[in-house]
């Protein structure tokens, strides 16, 4: 193997140039405000004021607009208005620190407004945080040890009080991610004006006919103590349930009698199935189905009773009672039965007797065929039996307690018990429920005829993890069903980001009729209703003028005031009422707040008022589903015109540890994002071997952590597919930080090349990127310009990369974008470009390093304009160490408006750039098949480096025997083209010497393959001599029996000193290049006294 030389003679490496900078190795903490500061505050200020104008002069020691490369006045380059993009703010909830789950939505947001602002946009982007609700009340209660019943007014202090302190500390985690915005004007639902646009909102809905107050069932949460929306609800998979089979004696009618019933003489029962047992102080009927088929049976185990029960059902019922049972007669149907049967409720007997009656839900797909109807605790038996005029009862508390009413003849049998009274982890247990003492009395009347525990998916308050109940309460509610299908409609208008939301939020609208908007609870809007209490009355009543009165009020007042005032204050009675008036206590749904949130936008014509929501998938039941719903009710549904609040509405998933489970503080796994940014989640890193900044250590010996700043998080965001759920841990975090590492030292290189002393690149990088000096892209070996084929081939490769992730981010797909940079820097910047562009720059005539420098400015900035978005902080650093000549005359890449890098001209036809790509598809295939000869020699100690070989290529002729495009066919055509180059017509082609740059190799030479064959012959019979020769061949099959051979062998001539390349005609001295090289400097070194 060859002496590899690691030191350059002194006299030579004076003659080098070798790239420094002041870059350093890892952010630096002191700066870190400072470029906070610019790419946040700076940023969206400047592109909100016109993209410059007015701006920069109110900056200290800044020039004015008019003098400041790249900012624009109202109206771009092109003399257009730059449009406009909102993406509107969902607004997190105000009650705790912030997790990874906001990181993930704060900066995939932020990371959308900076690409637009790049897209030279003028951007709105107003945080606003989500104030009231039973959350936020909860935790201010707790803190103040406090319980649910203290007055109002004190839980409105504390609630905002607690707010108003969460929000200062979410704010100021957002703006160390960098998250740029108008923070100044940030919006609050809590806020005088928010809360008053929100009742104009209600008012205008409300004279659309769509709001009422009705007695019905809704979900109720005894823990949270309110009436709930389907979309404060969750599921458990897993409930258990105590389930109850209860016979009800029955009357039949002499109808029945004289028909079906005709040889049955015997007193008769019913048997119902419920999951439920406490609902049965409020039955109020018993449903069955008109088609299905019922049978009586007599029961030997209980003193022959008959009962009626589904004929399909029969065989699980023998199961459950474990004995057989006898058919005594076949053939009922549920037709015959409806309206002919009666029984008594067993708690309720002052009511007597009470029907059976046809419901169309009613199946035989479990239970008994018959379902007991309990009209104040179930959707589908309120709608039944409400038609028939049969009230809706729930004998049940706000505390979800039975009361003396369920059971009127003993009610201290079960008043005050809980329905359901959960056990120590929270899962519904029997032990002292009601449930319990029902099943116990029915046993004692002898109307149990079973009972068994049933697991099933049941729902449960999505704050308090604790089960709901259905409960009939007088509420507010909101019509869905009269604006569906303008609803839908328009849905039609809006692009869904994953395509699969569409559907998700469209069965949520279909699947809804109403929406509870009233809440019992403190902390909130009041719903603006007045109650009359006169005459021994306590009725609700509601218009519009009674809105617009209260609304008058409350801006004279304020919002607290509701609350503060006396009950009886006539201030808040309109003069058209008369009689005695107390205002409401019930608030609006907090889902009504946000999503009236649109209101702070504003109209934009024709259009959506919003351009992008983003939020994750639950809010597909949340915020999005209410933003649409208010936003349609309140425009004119008979219009084709409706307008959806939003153009594209996007969902991200949930963030997930490494092992796929969600996080948690009983499992341990919860991250914290500052956790990330101080690189504590990644192994400690030894202090004695970083350099260059220190990174972050604590005092007293502590461990010393890869602390990457806030772009470490920005960057995990970036490369997560937020479109589903997102992992994190330590591997994918080291991923992350290793990317971020590749980004500073491909900086750092850039930055000393630029900044090399003599040929310092002091131009403007915009003009450089405009003016790429090639003439034609059409042709790999067109030698018209003095660029090189690596040049070429670089350029070429940038404007594929810039457009792809150009697309990429059009798309919102950043994590593709983030992928294919990567790649490219890692592929085909670190391992390819960059190596060959090194001899040229350290090595070559100042000409070389020019030409090579003009390149890589453009590469640098189009690295900083794709990067802008997502380490916004690192761009900022990085353009500070730019040569004040360069940054005085280039536009911030920031604030450059980013088109993809264009190499076509105007009328050219684009699928000619395809033969180049086919060019650059031929180099690839070269360049593997040098590197796997290469490794082979390697293997064999033979070599190091790879400019420590030659390599020659053989083609069937000689190449200037071959003009380009001589006939050959599809890669046959362009693999030979990109062998031959210019040969054919010029004869002082230096093509071989382009080749050798471009596989770094000393030297290649192409030549016919029968020379191939003479020097194989050479080689083996010095070999065989005991020379020192040594080579290794691949082989290439371009087409059916044609061949390329690839030989990589020992170098022809010695080693440059001073480029190390095996040039030299003799030992130890230069090369032919080189001398020239020291010459030109020479002379510049006389004419200007060093460079």
């Amino acid at each position: 193997m060859l002496t590899q030389t690691r030191i350059l003679r002194a006299s030579w490496s004076s003659t080098l140039r070798l790239p420094k900078s002041s870059f350093p190795a890892r952010p630096l903490p002191d700066a870190n405000a400072k470029y906070l500061r610019r790419c946040t505050d700076e940023l969206y200020r400047w592109q909100r004021a016109g993209r410059g104008q007015g701006w920069w002069s109110m900056m200290e020691g800044r020039p004015e607009p008019n003098q400041w490369p790249g900012t624009r006045s109202k109206r771009d380059e092109d003399r257009h208005v730059p449009d406009p993009f909102t993406l509107h703010d969902g607004p997190p909830y105000a009650n705790g620190p912030l997790h990874i789950g906001h990181a993930l939505n704060k900066i995939t947001k932020d990371i959308i407004c900076r690409f637009q602002v790049g897209q030279g946009k003028t951007v709105s982007y107003i945080p606003g945080w989500d104030c009231h609700g039973l959350p936020i009340e909860i935790k201010a209660l707790q803190a103040q040890k406090k319980d649910a019943n203290a007055d109002p007014v004190s839980v409105r202090e504390a609630a905002r009080e607690l707010a108003t302190r969460t929000i200062e500390e979410q704010q100021r985690g957002f703006k160390e991610w960098a998250v740029m915005g108008d923070w100044y004007n940030a919006y609050k639902t809590m806020d005088r004006d928010f809360e008053i646009r929100q009742l104009e909102v209600f008012k205008h809905i409300f004279e659309k006919g769509l709001i009422y107050r009705q007695n019905k069932p809704v979900y109720w949460s005894p823990s949270s103590r309110t009436a709930l929306a389907e979309a404060e609800l969750e599921y458990d998979e897993n409930h258990l349930s105590q389930t109850a089979f209860v016979r009800f004696p029955v009357a039949v009618s002499d109808q029945l009698k004289n028909g079906a019933l005709s040889g049955v003489s015997e007193p008769l029962n019913i048997i119902i199935w419920t999951t439920t047992p406490w609902t049965l102080p409020a039955n109020k009927a018993v449903a069955v189905h008109n088609d299905l088929q019922y049978v009586v049976v007599r029961d030997p185990g209980m003193d022959g009773e008959l009962t009626i029960l589904g004929a399909s059902r029969l065989d699980y019922y023998k199961d459950v009672l474990g004995r057989e049972l006898e058919v005594v007669l076949e053939g009922l149907r549920g037709f015959d039965l409806a309206g002919h049967l009666q029984y008594s409720n067993p708690f309720q007997k002052a009511n007597g007797p009470q029907p059976v009656i046809h419901a169309a839900f009613v199946s035989d797909a479990s239970g008994t065929g018959l379902v007991h109807l309990a009209p104040g605790h179930g959707m589908d038996d309120y709608h039944v039996c409400s038609a028939l005029g049969i009230p809706a009862f729930a004998p049940v508390d706000d505390a979800g307690a039975l009361t003396e009413e369920a059971f009127p003849e003993r009610p201290d049998l079960l008043q005050g018990l809980p329905v359901q009274t959960p056990d120590s982890e929270g899962q519904v247990g029997r032990l002292e429920s009601g449930t319990e003492t029902i099943v116990d009395y029915l046993l004692e009347q002898n109307l149990l005829r079973a009972s068994q525990s049933y697991t099933h998916k049941y729902p449960i308050d999505w704050r308090t993890k604790q089960p709901v109940i259905i409960r009939a309460t007088e509420q507010w509610f909101a019509n869905v069903d009269g604006i569906k299908e303008a609803a839908m409609k328009a849905l039609d208008q809006v692009e869904f980001i994953p395509h699969g939301g569409r559907a998700r939020l469209e069965s949520f609208i279909q699947g809804r009729s109403q929406w509870c908007i009233s809440r019992q609870r403190a902390w909130g809007v009041p719903i603006p209703a007045l109650y009359r209490v006169d005459e021994g009355k306590y009725e609700a009543t509601m218009d519009s003028d009674i809105i617009q009165h209260i609304l008058d009020v409350v801006k004279e007042r304020g919002i607290d005031t509701w609350w503060t005032d006396p009950e009886d204050d006539p201030a808040w009675v309109p003069k058209h009422l008369t009689g005695s008036y107390i205002r409401g206590r019930d608030t609006m749904d907090v889902w009504f707040d946000s999503g009236t949130s649109w209101t702070l936008l504003p109209p934009n014509k024709d259009q959506p008022v919003a351009d992008v929501y983003f939020e994750g998938t639950d809010q597909h039941r949340g915020w999005f589903q209410s933003s649409l719903l208010t936003h349609v009710a309140t425009q004119d549904s008979s219009s084709k015109g409706v307008k959806p609040p939003f153009k594209t509405l996007i969902t991200h998933g949930f963030t997930l540890d490494s092992e796929g489970r969600k996080m948690s503080k009983s499992l341990g796994n919860v991250i914290s994002p500052s956790q990330i940014t101080s690189g504590e989640l990644l192994p400690p890193i030894k202090v004695n071997k970083s350099k260059s900044a220190k990174p972050q250590q604590a005092t007293n010996g502590a461990k010393a952590y890869d602390a990457m700043g806030p772009d470490a998080l920005r960057l995990w965001v970036a490369s997560s597919d937020y479109t589903k759920d997102v992992t994190i841990g330590q591997p994918v975090l080291q991923s992350v930080n290793q990317a971020l590492h590749k980004y500073r030292v491909t900086f750092k290189w850039l930055l000393g090349v630029l900044n090399l002393p003599g040929p310092t690149f002091m131009g403007s990088i915009n003009a450089a990127r405009n003016d790429i000096p090639y003439t034609s892209f059409t042709h790999f070996y067109d030698d018209s310009s003095s660029s090189t084929i690596a040049q070429r081939l670089a350029i070429y490769r940038l404007h594929q990369v810039s457009q792809e992730v150009h697309a990429y981010y059009s798309r919102y797909e950043f994590f593709k974008g983030v992928n294919t940079l990567n790649k490219y820097i890692a592929n085909d910047l670190s391992a390819f470009y960059f190596e060959t562009l090194k001899d040229h720059i350290y090595t070559g005539s100042i000409s070389d390093c020019t030409s090579a420098q003009h390149i890589l400015a453009v590469i640098f900035y189009e690295l900083l304009q794709m990067l802008a978005p997502i380490c916004p902080l690192l761009v900022e650093e990085v353009w500070d160490h730019v040569d004040e000549d360069v940054e005085g005359k280039t536009i911030h890449p920031a604030r450059q408006t980013w088109k993809p890098l264009q190499i076509y001209e105007q009328n050219d036809k684009p699928e000619d750039y395809k033969l180049f790509e086919k060019y650059a598809e031929s180099f690839g295939t070269l360049s593997s098949a040098i590197k796997a000869a290469q490794e082979r020699l390697r293997v064999q100690k033979k070599m190091g480096s790879s400019l420590e070989c030659d390599v020659i290529v053989g083609v069937s002729r000689e190449p200037g025997e071959l003009r380009p495009n001589d006939g050959l066919k599809d890669t046959d055509t362009h693999f030979r083209d990109f062998l031959v180059g210019d040969r054919w017509w010029n004869k002082d082609s230096r093509y071989d010497e382009n080749l050798a740059n471009l596989f770094v190799v000393s030297r290649v030479r192409v030549v016919a393959t029968r020379e191939v064959d003479a020097l194989r012959e050479t080689w083996l019979r010095k070999k065989e001599s005991g020379e020192d020769v040594w080579w290794e061949e691949e082989r290439i099959q371009i087409k059916e029996g044609e061949e390329v051979v690839v030989l990589v062998a020992k170098p022809s001539q010695h080693k440059c000193p001073r480029c190390w390349r095996y040039l030299a005609e003799e030992k130890e001295s230069l090369c032919g290049r080189c001398e020239d090289v020291v010459k030109e400097r020479e002379e510049c070194d006389r004419r200007s006294g060093g460079i």
